[in-house]
């Protein structure tokens, strides 16, 4: 028998603040899966602090498989990007702003069985994850904290 992982997206607030609410979660979703006939999960994420660092140590800790998408902030517009939009951070490196946008919907294209989306305080990547996921027909499964 060849496995068959059910791949779940993850998408969160940086500042998420309840790691036990989210790791329950997580393993709601994968006791679900097997449920299902999914011989397990496999877990995506963006690759942010928050949300997505404390699903990774989860399934890390679970040995559950990962597939890391992280944004390219300092890489190159897209052809949709307007000229001068370019921020610089903290650390004086210019970014896309769009970036995470990108990333986004890469993951959506990977067409996970579902998004796991922890929103914290009105988060805008959550959210915009979300509403890629939700447009492109993928049920996205929303917790809050706080």
């Amino acid at each position: 028998m060849t496995a068959h992982l059910a791949l779940i997206g993850l998408t969160g607030s940086r500042r998420w603040p309840d790691p036990q609410r989210l790791e329950d979660t997580l393993l709601n979703v994968w006791h679900d899966a097997l449920q299902d006939g999914y011989t397990g999960i496999e877990l995506m994420h963006g690759c942010a602090e928050g949300a997505d660092t404390i699903g990774d140590r989860w399934a890390d800790r679970n040995g559950i498989l990962v597939r890391e998408r992280a944004a390219d902030w300092e890489g190159p517009c897209d052809t949709e990007c307007q000229p001068g939009h370019r921020r610089r951070n903290r650390r004086g490196t210019d970014y896309c702003p769009l970036a995470g946008h990108r990333r986004n919907q890469q993951m959506v294209d990977e067409r996970p069985v579902l998004f796991v989306a922890a929103s914290y305080r009105n988060s805008s990547g959550t959210a915009d994850c979300s509403r890629r996921a939700k447009a492109a027909g993928i049920p996205v499964l929303t917790i809050t904290a706080g």
